[in-house]
């Protein structure tokens, strides 16, 4: 269940709770551990954020219902290394609105991890995000940013999704994350009671996707390819 899970839509009726196991199991027989577990008392290995949710959804019981979307992201720790990715899959068959949505989001990480090399601006990631999004009219949301990823699971730098002026440049041998969410409607946010689960405000779509990248001379590898 675990590759039919990791790559390729997700059938119907399936709970969080069994991705969640077992993308779990999946990481144990890698001999790696799951980062969120535990972490900051997350309760599970992975986030899985349905439909509005926008990230951290904690998984549970729900059946995945044909039509919806689903985030699965997925963080390891392994030698001791952090590595954090994730990606937007489609549950059945889905509303071709929201699949350009999913597909959008998909072309911003990469149109962001396309200007990333030793010397560029972190700024410039967020502007060319927020150029792309901008021609499909999504919002992209700022609540939530990248992050250095390593040893430690977050670090500076803050990496900025939307339009912003922070300073600071990007260095050879780092590596961060870029994980833009995008929404079909508004990019204001709700966060539940259990300090994870982040909604959009007015219950619209949202899409995210994640790599975790190494700055080198001349560009960006991807370090999370799935």
């Amino acid at each position: 269940m675990g590759s039919h899970i990791m790559f390729s839509s997700i059938p119907p009726s399936v709970t969080t709770n069994e991705i969640d196991k077992a993308v779990h199991q999946m990481i144990i027989d890698a001999g790696a551990y799951p980062s969120p577990l535990g972490y900051g008392g997350f309760p599970k290995s992975v986030c899985t954020s349905v439909n509005e949710c926008m990230c951290h959804g904690i998984p549970d019981s729900r059946q995945l219902q044909d039509g919806d979307i689903i985030n699965i992201d997925v963080t390891v720790y392994l030698n001791g290394y952090h590595g954090d990715t994730s990606k937007t899959f489609f549950c059945g068959d889905v509303n071709e609105s929201i699949k350009r949505l999913v597909k959008v989001t998909e072309e911003c990480l990469h149109y962001g991890i396309a200007v990333c090399r030793d010397g560029a601006l972190y700024r410039k990631i967020g502007k060319r995000i927020s150029e792309h999004a901008e021609k499909f009219g999504y919002g992209v949301v700022d609540r939530f940013v990248g992050h250095g990823i390593g040893t430690v699971f977050h670090s500076e730098p803050l990496i900025f999704h939307h339009r912003n002026d922070k300073s600071g440049s990007m260095v050879e041998g780092q590596t961060f994350t870029i994980e833009p969410i995008l929404t079909l409607g508004s990019t204001e946010c709700v966060t539940w009671e259990d300090n994870w689960t982040t909604l959009t405000a007015d219950g619209s779509p949202a899409a995210q996707f994640e790599h975790t990248i190494l700055i080198t001379k001349t560009g960006a590898e991807i370090l999370t390819t799935y």
